[in-house]
């Protein structure tokens, strides 16, 4: 039994209420799309399973993700849905077993595509939780404080079922209730098969923000979870803009960042290293916008000081252990905060002073700890553009959006 988790996000083609809402689009993208990205983007997922039975929605998220160029398009396989539970009648579970039976994981989870407001955040917290061994299954749930009756249909009387009428309780006050909003379950891949239940045993929840329990069921409902994604949007693009804004000093790591992390020899055995002419354009428009830029690297060669010499950048640290106490001696010089610093690394001895800078970057081949804690990877490799794509991300972004 490998130990992979899976998610698994079933998408079928038949669609009564909304025809092929699963790739209808919503803010610019096929809605199964927002699904998918939070899946692929989490690093505790190993594998994206597509359950369809529709060769159109095959081919709408194969073409998507190949025109964006996503580096972890190899995580997406497509599951071919029978059409005995491609039907109306078919549950999720039946869709979830299909997949089960014949396949090797030890977790899964399932994201629903009519749940877009999930995030990799949402994901991760989810599997943090099953993993702590605590609980058999994990789902999403949202807290809402609305007063609840029931309703008795033989005398048509309504009575409260979660308050008392002589105690009726301020909203601040109130606890409220949960429920479900259908965006996550984590089960076991043994349980899901001796259970036939997408939850069971001890049965644990994430708390997502309220927001959230809208699912993409109705055309009312999908006017409304429209607005909630441009909001978001706004929001986060608002969000990246004054923190762009607010940069002073991109620093960068040598090895792995500015170059390949390969170790290349001359016929006579000197030490070469393999820089991109495309990172040193972008560091020329970082200077042209008043931007300082900094090395600071473990390294201790003759070559990264030529480079860096080249390349005219203001603050260059060589043969560093402590990078922090190196940026601090920068912003003192400077009078700069972390805040007003972005930094990329790609590897572990780049971790605590990724942590404490304003935009924190790590290149697509980094370790796997640093992407955890970033706010951004890029999609290139290390020396093969991730620099150069960091900067355009900055640059980008201080200009595209006017903050008052």
């Amino acid at each position: 039994m490998t130990d992979k988790t899976v998610a698994f996000i079933p998408v079928r083609g038949g669609s009564k209420s909304i025809p092929y809402k699963n790739i209808k689009n919503i803010c610019g993208k096929p809605l199964v799309i927002w699904s998918i990205e939070a899946a692929v983007n989490s690093e505790k997922i190993d594998e994206v399973i597509i359950s369809t039975d529709s060769n159109l929605i095959e081919e709408t998220i194969l073409y998507y993700f190949k025109t964006i160029k996503i580096k972890s398009i190899d995580k997406i396989k497509i599951f071919r849905r029978s059409e005995a539970n491609a039907t109306d009648e078919a549950t999720t579970e039946s869709a979830m077993l299909e997949y089960a039976i014949i396949s090797q994981f030890k977790k899964i989870v399932l994201i629903q595509a009519t749940s877009p407001l999930i995030t990799t955040a949402d994901i991760n917290r989810g599997i943090e939780k099953y993993n702590t061994n605590q609980f058999d299954s994990i789902l999403s749930l949202v807290r809402q404080k609305r007063f609840i009756w029931n309703f008795d249909e033989e005398t048509e009387q309504a009575a409260p079922a979660n308050y008392k009428i002589e105690k009726r309780p301020r909203r601040q006050e109130f606890s409220g209730y949960l429920v479900e909003n259908g965006a996550l379950y984590i089960t076991s891949r043994n349980l899901l098969i001796n259970t036939g239940q997408r939850i069971s045993g001890k049965i644990g929840f994430i708390e997502m923000p309220e927001e959230s329990y809208f699912e993409l069921d109705e055309p009312a409902d999908w006017i409304i979870v429209e607005e909630l994604l441009k909001q978001r949007q706004q929001q986060d693009n608002t969000d990246i803009a004054v923190n762009a804004k607010k940069i002073k000093l991109f620093a960068m790591d040598c090895d792995g960042v500015l170059t390949d992390a390969g170790m290349y020899y001359s016929p006579e055995g000197d030490l070469l290293k393999k820089f991109n002419t495309k990172d040193g354009m972008g560091i020329a428009r970082l200077h042209d916008a008043g931007i300082k830029t900094a090395i600071i690297t473990g390294e201790d060669t003759s070559i990264v000081k030529r480079r860096a010499e080249k390349l005219k950048i203001n603050e260059l640290h060589l043969g560093i252990k402590d990078k922090v106490a190196v940026m601090e001696s920068i912003c003192n010089k400077y009078g700069y905060s972390f805040e007003e610093i972005a930094y990329i690394g790609d590897d572990i001895n780049d971790l605590q002073l990724l942590e404490k800078v304003g935009i924190s970057f790590t290149v697509a081949d980094g370790h796997n700890s640093l992407k955890e804690i970033v706010g951004y990877q890029t999609q290139n490799k290390g020396g093969q553009g991730a620099v150069r794509e960091a900067i355009d991300f900055i640059l980008e972004h201080r200009l595209s959006t006017k903050i008052d």
